[in-house]
């Protein structure tokens, strides 16, 4: 955009800033000539999508600010005012978590739907992200705000949408509450009403504690075994909101060796211990892994920040503790709960790029298996539209780190998740093995699937033109073979299209910038631009059969060694076709 047009956009979008402090940052930007700077806050805007909204905090409609949360508030208002005839009765709930300017956000929804006579549900303080899914439908709320920015840096924050059903929106309200923000006034004349004035007029009402105990003791009744022994566990909030939520309902489990990580475990939204507060990011365990030592903890268990993702670690049978990958953990917890707790018509669902190991153990055992796009409202809306045909949700996961138990909750939920992993490691010292030792079990029984995941971070315009052009360089060009394996079909997500055997059949997944690659073997490879972040992620799964009585380190090595090969001939290939 050229200085003269951007400088008339940012000098008017400062005039209409409600935070003097937002509307300072881009007026110092203005008087120092800033174009660059000035281009990448207000040459695009924030996406609302399914994923809601979410980016770096600042000024400009390219970040997330007070302007940009007071816009969507009215636009999620009237939409659910032209779409759920008693909103005005049943209210929206709003939650948050403790980053950077969360407090301001969740105070500004409020007080738009307010104004806009919508009831706001307020959790008080600080919550997780699975409490506020829990309390829309326990308050029967017409939807609900979460102000998240889940597991990015510091610098980032996020607005998070539910619908009345407790899942995350899907279309067609995605585009129906976009297509409403973007009909919304300038952010200076959107009403807001005070907490007070709120208060008064009946609009803003806390959550009572009576949802929170709800929550506990519906998670505490999915445990299977119910058994806790002296199993020693640490935990990490990671300087989010799941500290006291995890240590209450371990409490009340009955695991009293329990070992918080005291460094990270009250919310910060600076995040003083971790660059990065994801789990799976390098370093983000360190403080974790170390008092696991110092106690001689069995299990380590880490939360997120908004505490909807958990990570594991577990001593394998030499006594080394090792970190599980979400697939590992999704696995044992289908498996687990389908033995342990097993019911009629029982179905288990998990993500097109998540391992297909699970769809394995359900047809051994007689469940049903849904497989959905990546994302938790898929997971959600799936094991919603199952129930009328008598289908039993018993969990759900995705790779990166997401699970879901029962019906509880239906997002990712990390406190729910951790107590039932917890459950199923006193299980398993209870038959004298170890959660690594169960895996080996379950792999045995139903195939060793080794998957990876690559991603190409590629910030910026240029980096999205990138993206974008190696996505469509491999729809235009498909390899018939990567390395050693032949590619038996093609599923392409965008176009609906299945190609196998030169035929070309209908998907019926929702549209999905997604790639994936079946080969021979039972073998895949999938690519996809992140909904999230500026990342092109490629996924490889391999299955490997153990040969009988051969030591598993033996066929876990010479798996992940033709997963290398997989990966390297496949990173050839897209860089061939743009990848930088």
């Amino acid at each position: 955009m050229d200085p003269k047009a951007l400088a008339t956009l940012a000098r008017a979008w400062a005039d209409g800033d409600p935070d003097p402090h937002t509307a300072q940052e881009v007026n110092a930007l203005l008087a120092k000539e800033d174009w660059k700077e000035l281009d990448d806050r207000f040459g695009t805007s924030l996406e609302f999508g399914t994923a809601g909204l979410r980016g770096t905090l600042g000024g400009g409609t390219n970040r997330m600010n007070r302007a940009v949360v007071r816009r969507t508030t009215a636009g999620l208002a009237r939409y659910l005012k032209g779409t759920v005839p008693d909103v005005a009765k049943r209210g929206v709930v709003v939650g948050r978590d403790g980053r950077v300017l969360s407090p301001e956000f969740a105070a500004d929804a409020a007080g738009v739907l307010a104004a806009e006579g919508i009831p706001a549900h307020v959790l008080p303080g600080v919550s997780p992200t699975p409490v506020t899914a829990f309390a829309t439908t326990r308050l029967n709320a017409a939807g609900a705000v979460m102000v998240t920015a889940s597991h990015n840096p510091p610098e980032y924050n996020g607005y998070k949408v539910y619908w009345g059903n407790g899942a995350q929106i899907i279309p067609p309200h995605d585009s129906g509450i976009a297509k409403a923000i973007d009909a919304v006034e300038p952010a200076k004349d959107v009403k807001v009403l005070s907490e007070a004035d709120a208060r008064a007029k009946g609009l803003w009402q806390d959550v009572s504690p009576a949802v929170e105990r709800a929550y506990f003791d519906a998670i505490l009744a999915l445990r299977p075994t119910k058994l806790s022994g002296d199993l020693a566990t640490v935990y990490t909030a990671m300087h989010g909101v799941g500290g006291r939520w995890v240590e209450q309902v371990f409490k009340e489990a009955g695991f009293t060796r329990l070992f918080p990580v005291p460094e990270q475990q009250q919310p910060d939204g600076r995040f003083p211990t971790v660059r990065f507060p994801n789990p799976e990011e390098k370093g983000a365990m360190d403080l974790s892994t170390a008092l696991a030592e110092k106690v001689k903890a069995d299990l380590v268990l880490a939360n997120d920040p908004d505490a909807d993702r958990l990570a594991v670690m577990a001593r394998d049978e030499s006594g080394a503790l090792k970190m599980f990958t979400g697939n590992e953990v999704g696995v044992l917890l289908g498996h687990f709960l389908l033995t342990q707790a097993p019911v009629k018509d029982a179905l288990v669902v998990t993500t097109i790029v998540s391992s297909a190991q699970l769809k394995a153990i359900a047809q051994a055992k007689g469940a049903r298996y849904g497989e959905t796009l990546t994302g938790f409202k898929w997971i959600a809306n799936l094991a919603l539209a199952e129930q009328p045909r008598g289908a039993r949700f018993v969990m759900g996961y995705e790779e990166a780190l997401g699970y879901t138990v029962g019906e509880v909750v239906r997002d990712k939920d990390g406190v729910g998740a951790a107590l039932v992993v917890a459950d199923m490691a006193a299980w398993c010292r209870s038959r004298g093995k170890s959660l690594w030792g169960y895996l080996e079990e379950v792999q045995r029984e139903h195939g060793l699937f080794v998957a990876r995941q690559y991603n190409a971070t590629l910030p910026g315009a240029s980096g999205a033109a990138a993206i974008k052009a190696v996505m469509e360089a491999f729809r235009a060009k498909g390899p018939d073979r990567i390395g050693d394996f032949a590619v038996t079909a093609t599923n392409d997500y965008q176009a609906q299209a299945r190609a196998e055997g030169g035929k070309t059949t209908p998907l019926t997944l929702p549209r999905s910038n997604v790639v994936a690659y079946e080969l021979e073997g039972g073998s895949r490879v999938t690519l996809r631009p992140s909904g999230t972040e500026p990342k092109i992620k490629f996924y490889f799964e391999l299955k490997e059969s153990p040969g009988k009585g051969e030591p598993m380190a033996e066929a876990k090595a010479r798996a992940t060694k033709r997963l290398d090969a997989l990966e390297g001939a496949f990173l050839v290939l897209a860089k061939a076709r743009g990848l930088p």
